[in-house]
């Protein structure tokens, strides 16, 4: 947790608060959604010594979100009174009828507003932006897939403070991609998929959070909350109003669905398993206080095969869709350069790369795009990015994600 300290000026009252309020040592003093009645509490809390502080995750959120707005407001020519005016609501997506990033992708943007989402599941608009979030997730995989997996590969490996909003929304494009090219699930199915994905941990999210930055071994209540989360999520989502049995049984069954074949199951079963596996296997590669991550090479084969060792469909799928190296990953290639993914190939072993690191050790001035399906530039092993010492600008690789007129011929 960093903190850094608020002007009681700029604390509205009379409205949820869209930050918790804590003290110096990062005790909570008002939770997020609080509202304070009047200036006189905040002025009784500082007079008995209080100092105010908010966590710089909340802080930059809103922040972003903020300004995202005002953008929005001058581009569409509004008067400087209306600009004036402007306030945000808490966790709010929709500005104006829109969703925020349905242009260009703003990844650090995008995984801000989803770490604010998912922690306000009991609003009465979450259903709504949820299902808004997911359209803009759905609108990125679509347009630019190999982007939308390497941005989420990246954040998930550099980020974990937002570490569950960046693992749902991660294992909610996954799982589209592997239903929509491999499996040729309907649309239908395909968005159920995302939605369930995204909000199979909402009854724990700040629980993630505080975990994948904890060294001590879980304590009774943490225990509680992880063996009852799937039936705490599905019971928040019926409460917000979800009547689709599909999307509710998923949430509920998606760390309790059987290995085995997807056919002959039921369409919630086939997006359990599906769920059960990317879960797994991005949680597997996701850095931790607690643990070093998965090679990719060990994440891989880990969800390939399933619990009787058998090879598993599911994860075959996800597989196939995301690439051996996915987006995102590191490799070293037989040339002895050092180079990152940046889109997928032909098959699932032979993607696109750059070259970040040459032949002799140095970094690269420009990033040299390497075709991995030619013998001289075959993967010879993943790298993890821990190992990892250049500096990544990320809308810089980005750009080497969208497919060139020679990988469409």
């Amino acid at each position: 947790m960093r903190l850094v300290p608020l002007n009681i000026d700029s604390i509205v009252t009379g409205q949820p608060l869209p930050f918790s309020l804590r003290d110096a040592q990062g005790k909570l003093l008002a939770q997020k959604g609080y509202t304070i009645p009047s200036k006189a509490e905040l002025l009784t809390l500082l007079s008995k010594g209080f100092e105010l502080y908010i966590d710089i995750v909340e802080s930059e959120a809103q922040h972003k979100a903020y300004l995202a707005k005002l953008y929005d407001l001058t581009r569409e020519q509004r008067n400087l009174g209306q600009i004036a005016k402007t306030t945000i609501e808490k966790g709010s997506l929709n500005f104006g009828g829109r969703a925020v990033n349905d242009g260009p992708a703003g990844w650090l943007d995008l995984q801000a507003n989803a770490n604010i989402l998912l922690k306000d599941g009991k609003s009465a608009t979450f259903i709504e932006r949820l299902r808004q979030f997911q359209s803009v997730l759905q609108h990125h995989s679509l347009n630019n897939p190999d982007g939308t997996l390497f941005a989420l590969f990246y954040l998930a490996a550099a980020e974990v403070r937002m570490y569950s909003a960046t693992h749902a929304m991660l294992v909610s494009v996954a799982c589209s991609l592997a239903a929509r090219e491999v499996l040729k699930w309907s649309p239908q199915e395909t968005e159920t998929l995302g939605l369930a994905a995204l909000s199979m941990n909402i009854s724990m999210t700040e629980l993630q959070d505080e975990l994948a930055q904890q060294t001590d071994p879980l304590n009774q209540a943490q225990a509680t909350l992880i063996n009852t989360h799937r039936s705490l999520s599905a019971h928040m989502l019926q409460q917000q109003g979800v009547t689709d049995a599909v999307w509710i049984e998923a949430v509920l069954n998606h760390h309790s669905t059987p290995p085995g074949p997807l056919t002959g199951r039921t369409m919630a079963g086939r997006i359990a398993r599906l769920i059960h596996c990317a879960d797994r296997f991005v949680a597997s590669l996701s850095p931790r206080a607690s643990r070093i991550p998965f090679s990719p090479a060990a994440a891989m084969q880990a969800c390939y095969f399933d619990e009787n060792k058998q090879v598993d469909e599911a994860g075959a799928a996800l597989i196939k869709a995301v690439g051996i190296y996915s987006p995102g990953s590191f490799v070293k290639l037989t040339s002895n350069e050092i180079a990152m993914v940046v889109r997928r190939g032909l098959n699932s072993a032979t993607p696109k790369v750059a070259v970040l690191v040459n032949r002799d050790g140095l970094p690269t001035v420009e990033p040299m795009i390497r075709d991995t399906s030619l013998r001289e530039y075959r993967i010879v092993s993943s790298i993890p990015s821990r190992d990892m010492k250049v500096k990544i600008n990320l809308e810089r690789m980005l750009k080497l994600t969208v497919p060139t007129s020679q990988d469409r011929a």
